[in-house]
């Protein structure tokens, strides 16, 4: 290995520092598309929603029942009111006259003159006769016109990555379809003599490629396109041609095993031959290896070879960069607070990241457990787990302790 590629003085960066230094060298996709509302699930809006009505659009009845003056009504007992017409969602009524009730239903608008809705389950329909009892209160069971949305207000803001509930809300103001960035494509391979795929007959010494598919797995619910290269063996010139028609056709490189210092850890030669790391070691556990570099002017992201180690890293560093890539608004993980489950005697120079769950005691308090084994190569973890449990740097402590939780809904999101 050449002193060029390693250098064991070399300062690991913190977990902090490193998630800051990656989001500094990241930068938003200029390039945007129009797409269907109906087919915008996941991706990223580039330009702000702004509704050009009012939503509901005009006064509308919140339930079935009949609408009616409230003026009109007895106080003092039950009313007796000649049904003038009924009116159905989808369709305006007529002035409602006084001293009558019009048959309303969910969502119809409220006819003009009347200013109450009466519940069906108060009212008893007599021939052409509805007879009304129970308390009402004036202006009951109305959505008022503009309730949810004004018109002019803007209603959803650059950088949202759309969810259902998004998509619902721009189709309730009318917009069909929705400019947003486009995806970002990332060119992934594995590397690795020692790699089978799955099918493949077993063979003494070789292991099946988990990570080809964990990696997969992970960029495709980040809403990105993905070139998959495959499996590339321990060669440097294999390994830089990987990377040559990586940079050709992505806009970013992501792979996994060979960024650490091994005699057949080929890929940080390979991008000294055609780029630079400007990143490579993190204190953390697990997953010290990891790289950041340019190869021909393309980001490269370098997750390490441990199947829980590609999982947990493209977690905390992948996901940011490419969610700023994607235009997001939202970059990092929320963090929740939870009480520790269990004891942690050691100090580690490392921060680490170990899985867990969220469970009840008998007392009915939530409290973090962690799976029975740290290793980075335990990939079941993931699988048993719900979130990461952060450890600080040089800690220990007993079980009751306050520590940070990072939950998978929010690093899948």
């Amino acid at each position: 290995m050449n002193d060029c590629c390693y250098n064991p003085a070399e300062k690991m960066l913190t977990t902090d520092e490193a998630i800051q230094f990656l989001l500094e060298r990241s930068h938003t996709t200029a390039l945007t598309e129009m797409v269907n509302t109906l087919d915008a699930l996941g991706r990223v809006l580039a330009q702000p929603i702004t509704s050009t009505l009012n939503v509901p659009p005009l006064d509308n009845s919140a339930m079935d029942g009949y609408v009616t003056r409230y003026s009109d009504l007895n106080a003092e007992g039950e009313t007796s009111l000649t049904i003038s017409q009924r009116i159905a969602a989808g369709y305006v009524g007529d002035k409602l006259e006084e001293g009558t009730a019009a048959r309303i239903f969910t969502g119809a608008p409220i006819p003009e003159g009347a200013d109450t809705v009466i519940m069906q389950e108060q009212c008893q329909q007599q021939d052409d006769k509805v007879i009304i009892s129970g308390r009402v209160a004036k202006g009951d069971h109305i959505r008022r016109a503009g309730e949810d949305i004004t018109e002019g207000n803007e209603v959803m803001s650059v950088g949202q990555k759309l969810r259902p509930q998004d998509l619902g809300l721009i189709a309730s103001v009318g917009v069909a379809e929705i400019n947003v960035f486009k995806k970002i494509t990332v060119a992934i391979f594995s590397t690795g003599d020692e790699l089978l795929m799955p099918g493949d007959p077993v063979e003494p010494g070789k292991i099946y490629n988990s990570n080809r598919y964990t990696l997969t797995g992970l960029l495709q619910k980040a809403g990105c396109d993905i070139i998959d290269l495959g499996c590339i063996e321990d060669d440097l010139d294999a390994t830089v041609d990987a990377m040559q028609k990586a940079a050709e056709q992505a806009d970013v490189i992501m792979t996994t095993g060979g960024v650490s210092v091994g005699e057949e850890d080929y890929i940080k030669l390979a991008i000294d031959k055609l780029g630079s790391v400007e990143m490579w070691r993190v204190a953390m556990k697990p997953g010290k290896p990891v790289a950041f570099g340019e190869v021909n002017k393309t980001p490269f992201i370098g997750l390490p070879g441990n199947p829980v180690s590609v999982f947990v890293t493209f977690c905390l560093f992948a996901r940011p960069v490419l969610r700023t890539m994607q235009g997001c608004n939202d970059i990092l993980p929320r963090k929740f607070k939870v009480t520790a489950g269990f004891d942690w005697p050691r100090k580690g120079p490392r921060r680490e990241f170990v899985r867990g769950q969220l469970v009840m005691d008998e007392h009915g308090q939530q409290h973090a457990q962690t799976y029975s084994s740290h290793s980075s190569g335990v990939l079941t973890s993931t699988t048993w787990a719900q979130g990461l449990i952060e450890i600080p740097e040089n800690t220990s402590f007993e079980k009751g302790a306050v520590l940070n939780w990072l939950d998978f809904s929010e690093l899948f999101s």
